[in-house]
């Protein structure tokens, strides 16, 4: 099929505000599910600073390191790391259950949310007439300057190089 389509670049706190702003929290029965929305609002509070810094609170070591599992499955047992690494903690176990309680929605509302802000990069143009292309291109060229920050990156080149020459 015909489709107009780009790249969008959203984060995790897009998603999450994307879902609260339509409401998709719901309970089984259709009633907000409070707990999850508390947990969004929560997460969207979160100290992404202080979580990057006390990451490397632990001298030459990095708890993120994609083979932690292999390299140090214990890590969180060593006294001197977990003492250092103390609020990385605390505040890494937040950011996890939270998103494991935004997550857990009776009909998988995160997944159908993502799925969703997928399918607004894609618009499709079967018996798409003038005005209906120009609608679809100016709203993907909106939401990609939204969410992509488009802007034009003049680059900056050397044209004139001489070497050794002190007067320049």
């Amino acid at each position: 099929m015909p489709a107009i389509t780009t790249e969008l670049d959203f984060t995790t706190d897009d998603l999450i505000k994307y879902m609260l702003q339509t409401n998709k929290f719901q309970n089984s029965d259709g009633s907000t599910a409070q707990d999850r929305v508390e947990a969004a609002q929560a997460y969207l509070k979160t100290d992404w600073v202080a979580l990057r810094r006390e990451r490397w609170a632990s001298p030459g070591f990095d708890p993120e390191h994609p083979m932690i599992d292999e390299v140090d499955p214990d890590w969180r047992m060593d006294e001197k790391k977990a003492r250092d690494l103390s609020l990385y903690i605390q505040l890494k176990d937040q950011v996890e259950e939270q998103l494991s309680v935004i997550k857990n929605g009776p009909k998988e509302e995160y997944t159908r949310a993502e799925n969703s802000l997928l399918m607004c990069q894609r618009v499709d143009l079967w018996c798409a007439g003038e005005q209906e292309v120009e609608a679809a291109v100016k709203h993907l060229y909106m939401l990609g300057k939204r969410f992509n920050c488009v802007e034009k990156d003049e680059r900056q080149f050397v044209t004139e190089f001489y070497p050794g020459a002190s007067d320049f």
